[in-house]
């Protein structure tokens, strides 16, 4: 079969960095084909170029077996390609139904709610169309970047990470359309760092590995172990769940009350109480209440309602971010580049930022930049951030696993005694997430209360000493580990409630 898009010998080069060299992949209607590779692989470089945001310096691409040349995003869009990208492309100020118009003008607005509602039904996504996105939680954001494509018609679709902030009901239900799309005859890429996903729900698996193509294979040919290898060059292992004694109580919420922006209730009375040396994980289907919890525990917001202590502190239902950062909170956010990092700002300066505040580095007259310097190089080499040609680079041209290694870095200065995680391997490669895991229970090990709130029940299942779930704003349940994955599923939807720990 002639593949619907082929980038045949592609090469391009970012002033002397060769972020693809000679990489060679194709698609074919009714086909899902798998594209996996660390963070900094080339893997973004590739879809760039095949959705006509860069031109190769060399190789070229073909649709339908017919050598084509992109002018740029839109040209390729018209010719049928689409992309859902990781990090969105929305107009926070925009209602869902209107960033769908942005991206779909030629569309009548019936014509418009009708597809929308369609897909949205088949997917099992619930979606108020007259919301303001800047209002949604991160997960349905990402719904909203799914459908603006799929209502598009596109008919070669690539996936980047689409299931990196779905729970497992939503993800399944996402590559049983994936599947439908296929057997429809459209093209699909599906980048992706969950392994599983590659070998349960693909036909063929391209891994790229510093800009170079390594393997094709198909999932029959090969098993998670082997990719693993195949990605990193060498086998990652993640550390074992360690059993120990819980210490005194750290964190102490009592019946909260949590509002969004939009006055729509988050929190209805979520009760937790968090100790030190445990890492307790939150689980919920998007929407529960996740991202209005991790806002009042680093203290974005103030309860409603409700109280929440922190020992040693007392009352900090009100602290702010900065009072939070001196009794000893940790905040690692959901989205490292808006809340993480300041992008235009250099490595140095997002880094010291912390101990700035505290004082580390003198005051504001007489800032001791020096010092930083040599404490942010130092970070690098301990977190082994990769990607940093100077300190004085900007964080926003690191990978997403190096940017995530620069937050962790940060906000572990001094060791805190509680941190708080929201979806900390959102997005990331196997190597960095395990990264991750490693400094999340090495907090833990030396005595932190660690607060894990993510919706990647894998990642949940894998950390957790204790697993709270979740549901309509309250805490429905809670399980010791190791716990059935099947009743956090049904816990999650409300099937059972369990009283607290």
């Amino acid at each position: 079969m002639v593949p619907a898009l082929s980038l045949v010998g592609v090469s391009k080069v970012f002033g002397g960095f060769h972020a693809l060299d000679d990489v060679s992949f194709a698609v074919a209607p009714g086909e899902v084909h798998a594209l996996l590779g660390e963070n900094g692989a080339g893997k973004s470089t590739l879809m760039n170029v095949a959705t006509g945001l860069y031109a190769p310096d060399k190789g070229h691409i073909e649709m339908d077996g017919a050598p084509v040349a992109f002018s740029g995003a839109r040209d390729a869009a018209e010719r049928g390609v689409g992309m859902v990208h990781q990090h969105y492309k929305l107009v926070p100020s925009f209602s869902v139904l209107e960033n769908l118009r942005l991206f779909n003008p030629a569309l009548s607005e019936e014509a418009l709610i009708k597809a929308a509602r369609s897909y949205s039904e088949q997917i099992g996504f619930n979606i108020d169309f007259a919301r303001r996105v800047g209002d949604l939680s991160v997960a349905e954001q990402q719904r909203v970047e799914i459908l603006k494509v799929l209502v598009a018609g596109a008919r070669i679709i690539i996936l980047d990470e689409p299931t990196a902030v779905l729970s497992d009901v939503e993800a399944l239900g996402l590559m049983k359309l994936v599947a439908a799309l296929a057997e429809a005859g459209k093209a699909i890429v599906l980048v992706t760092h969950k392994l599983h996903e590659a070998l349960e729900h693909s036909a063929r698996i391209t891994v790229i590995r510093a800009g170079r193509k390594i393997v094709e294979t198909v999932p029959a040919k090969t098993d998670a172990q082997q990719l693993t290898t195949d990605i990193v060059g060498s086998l990652v292992v993640e550390a074992a769940q360690r059993g120990q004694e819980r210490g005194p109580v750290r964190l102490r919420m009592a019946e909260v009350k949590q509002s969004d922006e939009a006055g729509r209730k988050g929190l209805e009375g979520a009760t937790l109480i968090v100790h030190d040396g445990e890492i307790v994980g939150v689980a919920g289907v998007a929407g529960n209440g996740q991202s209005e919890l991790a806002r009042v525990l680093a203290g974005l917001a103030s309860p409603d309602g409700g109280s929440i202590e922190i020992i040693g502190a007392g009352d900090a239902s009100d602290d702010t971010p900065k009072a939070r950062r001196k009794h000893g909170v940790a905040t690692i956010p959901v989205d490292r580049y808006t809340h993480g990092l300041a992008g235009e700002v250099s490595v140095t300066d997002n880094f010291a930022i912390r101990g700035a505040l505290g004082g580390r580095y003198g005051g504001w007259l007489r800032y001791r930049r020096g010092k930083a310097r040599q404490d942010t190089q130092k970070a690098i080499e301990d977190f082994e951030i990769q990607g940093v040609r100077s300190l004085g680079q900007r964080a926003a041209l690191l990978s997403g696993g190096n940017a995530q290694k620069l937050v962790l870095a940060r906000e572990f200065q001094g060791e805190p005694s509680l941190v708080v995680a929201h979806s900390p391997t959102r997005g990331l490669d196997v190597r960095a997430s395990a990264a991750v895991h490693a400094r999340l229970r090495a907090a833990r090990d030396r005595g932190a209360a660690v607060v894990l709130i993510s919706e990647d029940l894998d990642e949940v299942l894998a950390l957790s000493d204790r697993i709270a779930v979740l549901s309509k704003g309250r805490v429905a349940a809670e399980f010791e580990a190791p716990a059935e994955r099947a009743d956090i599923g049904r816990a999650m939807v409300g099937d059972v409630v369990v009283g607290h720990a």
